[in-house]
């Protein structure tokens, strides 16, 4: 069965693929505070949990709308045989003294954050969303038959204390934390950095495989069925 990430991070496309997994990748092109802002709009706030979720969703739920008019520049995804294909929509966010961190895209800012969590734990909430589609629509059995299934991981993050200035400075000037979530990476360069983690480290490298499995299995289909190698 053909898994589609509706999404162009690196991090989230390495990761499926060291788990034996090899995506068709269609960027959703959604308008991400745009869609927080119109939910926020009318039920508030939302938590760090409830904006991973909505995130993943709506990118997952853009690529669905893609695949079943046959707009996503790859032929027709949707035609590939009775199994149908699974849509993977993803988020992911820093958490530290119940401030939502995002992707800092300036060394100015990831500087910034650096200095904050120095010797310091925080929380990365990566949001998933998974849909089933049959010949272009939506599975007809399973848990989250029509619109999918979520689920949100979270784990809990600690920075080395004896982080100097002068390394930091290095970090950022790599190029590598101003695209990425928290301004960390724990599979690269960030690694050294990290003191430890508890829970899932796939999702703070990318998204967590033992949630996609399990959201496969909402949708009846078994994981090794994703199995590209």
């Amino acid at each position: 069965m053909q898994l589609i990430l509706a999404s162009t991070s690196p991090a989230r496309l390495a990761t499926l693929r060291a788990a034996g997994i090899e995506p068709l990748v269609v960027p959703s092109e959604v308008d991400e505070d745009g869609a927080v802002a119109a939910a926020e709009a009318t039920s508030g706030p939302l938590t760090p949990e409830q904006m991973v979720l909505l995130l993943a969703r709506v990118k997952a739920e853009a690529v669905a709308n893609m695949v079943s008019t046959g707009s996503t520049g790859l032929g027709n995804p949707s035609a590939a045989g009775d199994e149908g294909v699974l849509i993977l929509g993803g988020d992911s966010a820093f958490v530290l003294d119940g401030v939502i961190y995002g992707k800092p895209h300036t060394p100015e800012v990831a500087t910034t954050r650096w200095h904050a969590q120095r010797g310091r734990t925080g929380h990365l909430f990566s949001g998933h969303w998974l849909i089933h589609l049959v010949h272009g629509a939506p599975a007809p059995s399973g848990v989250g038959a029509g619109s999918g299934v979520g689920h949100v991981a979270s784990t809990e993050v600690s920075f080395a204390n004896d982080i100097s200035d002068a390394e930091i400075d290095a970090y950022v000037a790599s190029g590598e934390p101003l695209k990425v979530a928290g301004a960390f990476t724990l599979d690269s360069l960030g690694a050294a950095f990290v003191d430890s983690i508890v829970g899932d480290p796939s999702n703070v490298i990318g998204v967590s495989i033992p949630s996609v499995r399990r959201l496969a299995r909402e949708l009846d289909v078994e994981w090794p069925a994703l199995w590209t190698r």
